[in-house]
């Protein structure tokens, strides 16, 4: 009886483990679609190059408001 259990137990963890490297198998088969059309290179640009324009507009507005001037040199 006890085998019987034992040897139940064992099949069921055989098949678990068969389930998990299929998915593992199908996980590593799926082609990824790349994010808006775009390498990691591009977007990285994209972000520094939007990040520069936040910057410089903000720098912009903050001297027109006269909350800070620059320096005189």
């Amino acid at each position: 009886m006890l085998d019987d259990l034992r040897n139940s137990v064992n099949e069921a963890y055989e098949e678990e483990i068969a389930e998990e490297e299929r998915i593992q198998e199908e996980k590593r088969n799926r082609v990824r679609k790349p994010f808006l059309g775009m390498t990691p290179i591009q977007r990285f640009i994209i972000s520094v190059i939007f990040f520069f324009m936040v910057a410089i507009v903000g720098i912009t507005l903050l001297v027109v408001t006269q909350k800070i001037m620059p320096p005189l040199s």
